[in-house]
């Protein structure tokens, strides 16, 4: 497995391998691509939910907002929200991408993902952002700034079934907007598969 490199980026994208929409050229850094905020987010309402219940739906956990073109967008110390890119990205089923934080925000305590860094071969949407202030002040965020990069890496074989194939229960193909946690259907299709245990199999 290896990372493509600033003109093996620039070459998939002009072939079409790898798409990111819109895309700047001078967002090509040598061995990734800058990704940029989009005016979204979905923030955890704690007033409506006991806990998190990770086997249940719990649809009004998260409330959808946007900012306009010059509103910041305040993340508190210890908050956690959901925000999401500007960019629209497909991959191809040959390679795999990694998301990572710019080196410049982390330094003020932004934490971009938690453990969502991994991007499938075959996916196709916009990425969602988990993002985290571990600072001890309030940061100002605003829409269309530099928020990640994303590097790409070659596989050593196309995969079998790319995210989003029949069966293969991708929960996030096609995303648009950020997108509340579906690990609840993990629960509800364990249940299905089960089979009742009879008087003769005990």
């Amino acid at each position: 497995m290896s990372v493509l490199s600033d003109r093996d980026i620039a070459a998939a994208l002009q072939t079409g391998q790898i798409k990111i929409e819109p895309y700047d050229r001078a967002d090509l850094q040598p061995s990734s691509v800058d990704l940029h905020l989009d005016r979204t987010f979905r923030v955890f309402r704690n007033n409506r939910y006991p806990f998190i219940d990770v086997r249940v739906a719990q649809p009004d956990l998260t409330d959808l907002l946007s900012v306009d073109d010059n509103e910041a967008f305040i993340l508190h110390p210890g908050e956690f929200v959901l925000g999401q890119t500007v960019e629209w990205v497909e991959l191809p089923d040959d390679l795999v991408a990694r998301l990572e934080g710019k080196s410049s925000l982390g330094r003020l305590g932004l934490l971009i993902h938690s453990t969502a860094g991994y991007v499938d071969p075959g996916w196709k949407g916009k990425l969602t952002l988990e993002l985290s202030n571990v600072a001890k002040l309030p940061i100002a965020l605003y829409f269309g700034m530099k928020i990640g990069q994303i590097s790409f890496l070659t596989m050593s074989s196309r995969v079998e079934r790319p995210y989003g194939s029949a069966g293969l229960g991708s929960k996030y193909q096609g995303q648009s907007e950020p997108t509340a946690s579906a690990f609840f259907e993990d629960f509800q299709a364990a249940r299905r598969t089960q089979q009742p245990v009879t008087d003769d199999a005990r």
